[in-house]
């Protein structure tokens, strides 16, 4: 029998029990706030990173306006929405004759009467949200447009301040794109309303739009209409921030003759006909035809075609080519005039000189200076060595590019340039990982290592003048321990209560605990939960390790601090450590940028500081820019992560416009401390932007411009097999006509088809009045000056440099490795300096051996050290800086004696000669324009080369780059 049911037995499949139906909700609630509460919690957080920081109105005047754009915008495109489809839904016509699809749309009617307001709200809602979301994103666009600073320069078309393209213009260019998306969104709403309820039919006889449909419709096409018209003014304005690519200048920006003749009167004609057309829409109602307003419309489409697009192809080739440098003359004009103003490169002082072939010990007197300060030190290459020698710990580590600085030689007081790293920590190295280990007690850096620049030991190693653990020397004393910085990326818990490792010595492993005040405080449980849900680390909740007065200390790089606090910043991507005031800071070069500076040439700002050693723009980078400025300095306390922003350049409309959207922020130039102006310097990605400007627009005269054969471009590097341009280099130096050396950033060009020195380039980057004044010594253009690479190819050629290199890779257990290839103006002509690193193939960080060298027609210098080279080359050590007393480099592997201590075999020889009379042929075929002749040099050069690989061995140097 089958068995009875009982009286609490239910069917199956049947609805949930009440008691599962609460479970249900109670569950789903319980995700809704728990999600709500992780939205919450980023929210929560921020603020109080921002209060900690004492940048509270940053994140108020953000939040502020973004949810006053959301807000304003959200509600315009709601409320367009909902009324467009209520208007719809008013203007329906009566059903009763329903016509067949009507009746089978009647079944969707009665299906949304119940549901009918609120999926009027929902739909609202929706598009108001999202067109909402999209407003807050512009909240720099109404910053910058309510906040807007004249430049007091007007452009040369249309005769307006630069701050109505730079603020105004893309202000106005979105409230038009947005008008364009509430049309765009209330037309397919309204037309489906209308379809659903008889206003608009697809089959059956009579008309297909009622009366009210054709008026409501017929309103909103006109409306979308003037907004074109609208566009196609301020499209007008906009050519003159139009960018396309034009005689080898990827970024051209600006009218051309064809815009200003052409296009710009099409523009005006454009606008004026779809003002019409508008008209036709909104006498559609009145006129109960879509006639007229069909036949406006298609004149628009229609004159958009010969208007807009063939009538400018027409003057392009009929009026322009024909002559078309004296048609662009003007143009090109105002856009050469922009760019550099824009750019900053408008006040580069150019000098042409005719480099001198050789130079004697009184020559380069003058320059002793210059010859004195020259940096030894590639700070690429030593970071390893630093590491090897002052790591002290696993737990500490080295960037891999170190800076260059100035600070005073401890034996005579005078300033000289000075390679610094800062010993920060690094979790890699910790041996036992856990949550208590990684943010508890490995939580900070400690001190700083410097060396001098132009100088190393008997052995090749870096002369240190700043060592140690705790660190001791010439820097005297500071904070040295380093909770912010560059390698710092990972949350650090203090001053709660535990103790941290500070350091390791004689005595024992030393503890600290953290007393900078900085970080947010964890008391509350508030707080501790929410960094529990927005770090995903629940052990917030319940560690007892965090004890009474904890502070969590996060977004600790400097770039991630100074990115939140001026997030209109685009930050330089080279921090570099000061010590200064009993104190080690960050220092950070913002810049301001626009990419709508009127007749300005754009470049991309990543492809522009891009170079052999990686180096890469900040992470708030723009993309394309036609204006940038030093603006800002900004600092971030080692120990404290205190952020402080001054103004730099104190004209900078832009840097005005943000520091009244952004008041108190920005401190003044003269709140600079006295101790820190010294150390502040000329950036490096803002000088390599203008580098590649000036590439192309260091010809300041149309014709030439238009010609387009006096272009530059940046050598690659020769040290580096991955063809990279060369990076600028900071050294200390005296240019041509000035009484003094400054510390400067410097680089070359060659010409855009060749490998010989085009110009010099040095920008003065110590603070003073000089700071920031380019120099450009233009090398004429019958000189044979040598560019990076001919040089690197005639170190190459060097019969005692090739013998030497190849002994010390033939003994199998080295690498040699060049340093940093300098080029300085000494003695009227340039001279090439490059150190020569060796490795062993056991060691852990390479040593300067030799040093590499050569002046116009004078042999290469290859000796032991930079005294000895620079003697080789004009009698005198010209002021060098010797190594440190002691015993000289040691031969290479296999007790081959280097060049100098004994004779390079004949066949070495021979191949040699053969190799340096092959290059020069091709040198002087290249000069002259005979590229057949250029073509056969080479080919001999090629073979003189594998000869002398041949002599010297197997492995032998890096082959020429002619």
């Amino acid at each position: 029998m089958p068995e009875r049911e009982g009286p609490a037995s239910r069917p199956r499949g049947g609805p949930p029990s009440r008691a599962t139906r609460v479970v249900l909700l109670g569950g789903v609630a319980l995700l809704a706030l728990l999600l709500l509460f992780v939205a919450f919690a980023g929210f929560w957080t921020d603020r109080l990173w921002f209060r900690s920081v004492h940048y509270g109105s940053v994140f108020g005047t953000r939040l502020r306006t973004e949810l006053g754009l959301f807000a304003v915008f959200g509600l315009v495109m709601a409320g367009a929405t909902a009324l467009n489809a209520w208007l719809a839904f008013r203007l329906r016509p009566p059903l009763a004759a329903m016509s067949v699809e009507q009746q089978s749309l009647d079944r969707y009617r009665t299906g949304l009467v119940p549901v009918r307001r609120w999926l009027l709200l929902g739909a609202a809602l929706l598009a108001g949200g999202v067109a909402g979301a999209g407003a807050a994103g512009q909240w720099r666009l109404w910053l910058l447009w309510t906040n807007a600073t004249p430049f007091g320069v007007r452009d040369g078309q249309f005769h307006r301040d630069v701050s109505f393209y730079a603020f105004d213009l893309p202000w106005y260019r979105f409230l038009v794109g947005f008008g364009f998306g509430v049309v765009l969104v209330s037309v397919p709403a309204s037309a489906l309303v209308h379809y659903l309820y008889g206003g608009l039919r697809l089959q059956g006889p009579g008309r297909r739009a009622s009366a009210g449909a054709q008026g409501h419709l017929a309103v909103l096409l006109g409306v979308l209409v003037l907004l074109k018209a609208v566009a196609y003014w301020l499209d007008r304005y906009a050519l003159a921030v139009k960018t396309g690519s034009w005689k080898g200048v990827g970024g051209y920006t600006g009218l051309r003759y064809v815009d200003a003749n052409a296009f710009l009167p099409a523009k005006t004609i454009l606008c004026c006909v779809a003002l019409i057309c508008a008209v036709l829409f909104f006498l559609t109602p009145v006129r109960r035809t879509w006639a007229p307003a069909l036949l406006g419309f298609g004149l628009m489409v229609l004159s958009a075609v010969l208007i807009g697009g063939l009538y400018p192809a027409i003057v392009q080739q009929f009026q322009v080519k024909p002559n078309e440098q004296a048609k662009e003359t003007p143009y090109l004009r105002q856009n050469i005039d922009a760019t550099r103003q824009a750019y900053g490169i408008a006040g580069a002082l150019t000098t042409e000189t005719a480099p001198a072939a050789s130079a004697d010990a009184g020559t380069v007197a003058a320059d002793a200076r210059t010859v004195g300060a020259i940096r030894l030190l590639d700070p690429n290459i030593v970071s390893p060595t630093f590491q090897q020698l002052e790591q002290q710990r696993s737990y500490y580590g080295f960037p891999s590019t170190l800076a260059v600085d100035r600070y005073p030689d401890p034996r005579t007081g005078a300033v000289q340039d000075t390679v610094i790293g800062v010993r920060e920590l690094d979790p890699s190295g910790v041996q036992q990982h856990s949550w208590i280990n990684d943010h508890f007690a490995y939580t900070h850096g400690y001190g700083v290592v410097a060396a001098a620049g132009n100088q190393v030991d008997a052995s090749g190693q870096p002369v240190l003048t700043e060592s140690g653990l705790p660190a001791t020397g010439a820097l005297g004393d500071f904070q040295q321990r380093v909770y912010y910085g560059e390698r710092t990326t990972d949350y650090a818990v203090v001053d709660g209560g535990n103790r941290e490792i500070d350091y390791t010595s004689d005595a024992g492993q030393q503890s600290y605990q953290y007393s900078g005040g900085s970080g947010v405080p964890l008391d509350d449980p508030l707080t501790r939960a929410a960094f529990a849900a927005a770090f995903g680390q629940p052990q917030f909740l319940y560690s007892g390790a965090i004890g009474k007065g904890a502070r969590v200390l996060y977004d600790r790089t400097p770039q991630q601090r100074v990115a939140k606090v001026a997030p209109w910043l685009t930050l330089d991507g080279d921090p570099y450590p000061v010590v200064e005031g009993g104190r080690l800071v960050w220092v950070l070069d913002g810049y301001t940028t626009s990419d709508d500076y009127p007749f300005s040439s754009r470049t991309t700002l990543a492809d522009a500081a891009r170079d052999s050693l990686g180096g890469q723009p900040g992470p708030t980078a723009a993309g394309q820019v036609n204006y940038i400025r030093d603006s800002v300095k900004a600092t971030v306390d080692a120990y404290t992560g205190a952020v402080t922003l001054y103004q730099w350049d104190q004209q900078d409309p832009v840097l005005k416009t943000w520091m009244k959207a952004f008041p108190g922020t920005v401190l003044p130039r003269a709140a600079i401390p006295a101790a820190l102006l010294p150390h502040l310097r000329y950036p490096q990605d803002l000088f390599e932007v203008q580098r590649t400007v000036l590439g192309a627009y260091h010809v300041t005269d149309p014709a030439s411009f238009f010609s387009g054969t006096d272009l530059w471009k940046v050598p690659q590097d020769p040290t580096d097999d991955r063809r990279t341009p060369q990076p600028p280099y900071y050294l200390t130096l005296r240019m041509p006509g000035t009484p003094a050396a400054d510390f400067s950033l410097t680089s070359t060009f060659v010409p855009a088809d060749r490998d010989n020195l085009a110009a010099f380039l040095a920008v003065d980057s110590d603070p003073g009045p000089d700071y920031g004044t380019i120099r450009i010594l233009k090398v004429a253009g019958d000189s044979d000056a040598l560019g990076p690479n001919q040089a690197q190819s005639k170190f190459n050629a060097d019969a005692g440099a090739a013998y030497w290199l190849n002994q010390v890779k033939n003994g199998g257990d080295s690498d040699v490795q060049y340093g940093n290839l300098l080029t300085l103006p000494v003695g009227g002509g340039f001279l090439e300096v490059e150190p020569v690193y060796v490795k062993g193939r056991g060691a852990k960080y390479p040593v300067l051996q030799k040093v590499l060298a050569v002046y116009g027609d004078h042999d290469v210098a290859f000796a032991a050290d930079l005294p000895d080279a620079l003697r080789a080359l004009f009698g005198t050590d010209a002021g060098a800086t010797p190594v440190a007393p002691g015993a000289g480099p040691p031969s290479p592997p296999g007790g081959t004696a280097p060049p100098g201590g004994a004779a390079v075999p004949p066949d070495v020889r021979k191949a040699a000669g053969d190799v340096e009379k092959a290059y020069a042929d091709s040198q002087n075929a290249l000069k002259a324009g005979d590229w057949t002749g250029y073509a056969a040099a080479q080919k001999e050069l090629q073979q003189a080369m594998a000869e002398l690989a041949a002599a010297t061995g197997p492995g032998g140097g890096p082959s020429p780059a002619p």
